[in-house]
């Protein structure tokens, strides 16, 4: 049996058993009145009846005995009442007394000597008719036999009629109800439906009355308004809830909502690639379940401190914390939820990876190191030689002196290189645009060689330069090249060992339609997992492989220059110990891209 059929049987119970209960009562009340009034009745008649024999009894008696003696009127008295005994039945016993109520003659009858007493007992006076004068009393007592049959008789009567008005009034009851409960039911199961979401179900009646009807449609009314309602609410919720994770989805930062019982409602996808997770595996889950006090995702004491503080420090004081997930620094942000109405509904938690930031900054600070240094060696060598010139250089030989001149020449590139640097990573991180002018690629690389044959001298180096003869001109900004260039070389005579060979290539690409320009040193080569981060700013391999000092910009300026205002290419190939070549590309037909973002500086 079904939910609904359980309720419509109580409902159809109760109606029935009410039902009889009160046509019960109220035949019973009507018995019980008329058995009242029949037993009132028959008594009073009863009464009457022993009245009228008292007195004929009396009468008689007294005509009867007027003119006899003592002794005669004794056994007349006795004669005359026992053939009144056999002639009445329900005459108990007839007494006679004087008038002083002495008892002249008591009369039983034999049927009725298990009696102690009668039901009723009347006395009439026998009266002298000729003086008047009271000479006795005559007292009848009555079984009230009669009465009693009349009373069975009535009560039987009255059982049965009783019997049948309840059972016509309870199949009435039973008809009526079923009656009723039927449109009950079908209306109950209506509203059932209707609660359970099945908005627009409509229910049909038939064979019922004008107002059940009238009902049914008012019923179907409402549930075609409801449906109404209730599709346009859908839809509404739906575009609402489709903009809500469309905007969620597309926030670069990780997004978790959790209600107001820790249970996540909302994640978006960036949030499920910071932390790692599967789809839907953290959805609907108790958050403070799936995090911990210790390792990646400690975040769990976090939650408890949010949860206990006030709804005014929470809107005021959200909490901030860093977590890290496997190498990757996530800022966290725990903020609370509002409604329109200003009611909490839960809490949202922003995830930021702030692992690049936070590089930076150390790599900036990093920098600021590096420079400071790196500027303060090459001046205080100035600072040094130059004392040193100027008190003693009288007693300097020639070669000394040239050695003194040479070695403040190359302090003083040096310095110039890095103020270079650091001036052009300004200018070029910046909007600003460089001017290109028709170059031989050619030439620029037989004076960037010329012009680094001091550094070679110093570390013992050799230099090869490998060249294609039919390298056409190309469209660049000769100094922004040449820098980049130098940058390689440097870089190689800084890191490639004495008595080794640097190669410097430059070549064709025809499929590719571009110039390529290499730089190859025999140094210990860089690993793999720092391969892509050389030629990001401030990155030195040298802080954990090398100690040779730099400022962490070069390599980034030429990638700067290369790539973003002459649209090349910059890469490296390299393995441990087995030297590393730096590279860049530049298009050939530049001339027939669209620069119309070179405009003069």
């Amino acid at each position: 049996m079904s939910e609904n059929q359980k309720i419509s049987f109580t409902t159809q119970n109760r109606l029935i058993i009410f039902g009889l209960v009160l046509s019960t009562l109220l035949i019973m009340a009507i018995a019980i009145f008329a058995t009242v009034n029949i037993q009132k009745n028959l008594n009073e008649s009863y009464q009457n009846f022993g009245q009228v024999i008292s007195k004929i009894l009396a009468i008689e008696s007294v005509e009867i005995t007027k003119d006899a003696s003592t002794q005669d009127t004794f056994q007349i008295l006795k004669s005359h009442s026992d053939s009144i005994l056999k002639s009445h039945q329900d005459i108990v016993f007839i007494e006679f007394r004087d008038n002083g109520g002495k008892l002249i003659y008591r009369a039983q009858n034999n049927m009725h000597k298990s009696s102690k007493r009668p039901n009723i007992s009347v006395s009439s006076p026998m009266v002298n008719v000729a003086d008047g004068a009271n000479i006795g009393s005559v007292t009848v007592g009555l079984s009230g036999s009669i009465v009693g049959k009349v009373s069975s008789t009535t009560r039987a009567s009255i059982l049965f009629v009783f019997v049948i008005v309840w059972l016509v009034f309870a199949f009435v009851v039973l008809i009526n109800t079923y009656l009723i409960t039927r449109e009950l039911r079908i209306l109950h199961d209506g509203v059932q439906r209707i609660s359970s979401g099945e908005f627009g179900y409509k229910i049909e009646g038939k064979d019922v009355s004008d107002e059940v009807q009238s009902l049914f449609d008012s019923f179907n009314d409402m549930s075609t308004r409801l449906n109404i309602y209730e599709e346009q609410n859908i839809e509404q919720l739906t575009l609402e809830r489709n903009k809500l994770e469309a905007i969620l989805m597309s926030i670069a930062n990780g997004v978790v909502v959790c209600d107001n019982n820790d249970t996540v409602v909302l994640i978006n996808n960036h949030a499920k690639e910071l932390l790692e997770l599967e789809d839907d595996q953290l959805l609907n889950t108790d958050i403070q379940s799936y995090v911990d006090t210790e390792g990646e995702y400690c975040f769990k004491d976090k939650i408890e401190e949010y949860k206990n503080l006030s709804l005014e420090e929470k809107s005021t004081k959200p909490i901030t914390f860093n977590i890290t997930i496997d190498g990757r620094i996530l800022k966290s942000i725990i903020s609370p939820m509002f409604t329109q109405n200003h009611d909490y509904v839960g809490y949202i938690i922003v995830l930021i990876d702030v692992t690049r930031e936070i590089e930076m900054d150390q790599m900036k600070s990093q920098f600021i190191s590096n420079v400071s240094h790196e500027l303060r060696t090459p001046v205080t060598v100035l600072r040094s030689y130059i004392d040193t010139l100027y008190s003693y250089g009288d007693e300097f030989d020639e070669t000394t002196k040239k050695e003194f001149i040479a070695t403040l020449n190359t302090e003083i590139i040096r310095l110039n290189s890095m103020v270079n640097d650091i001036l052009d990573f300004s200018r070029l991180d910046s909007n600003a645009q460089i001017e290109k002018s028709e170059n031989n690629i050619s030439q620029l690389v037989d004076t960037c060689v010329n012009q680094v044959q001091i550094l070679l001298k110093e570390h013992n180096l050799k230099i090869e330069v490998e060249k294609e003869s039919d390298i056409p001109l190309l469209m660049f900004n000769y100094d922004s090249i040449a820098r980049a260039l130098t940058n390689y070389l440097s870089n190689a005579i800084k890191y490639a060992p004495q008595d080794s060979t640097i190669t410097v290539r430059l070549y064709k690409e025809i499929d590719n339609n571009q110039v390529v320009v290499t730089v190859r040193d025999e140094g210990i080569g860089i690993a793999p997992e720092f391969q892509k981060k050389v030629f990001e700013r401030f990155f030195r391999v040298e802080n954990k492989t090398h100690s040779v000092k730099g400022t962490g910009l070069g390599l980034h300026l030429v990638k700067t220059t290369i790539e973003k205002h002459h649209h090349g290419h910059v890469f490296v190939i390299s393995q441990p110990n087995h030297g590393a070549t730096f590279g860049f590309t530049l298009p050939i037909d530049l001339t027939l891209i669209d620069d119309s973002e070179n405009n003069l500086v």
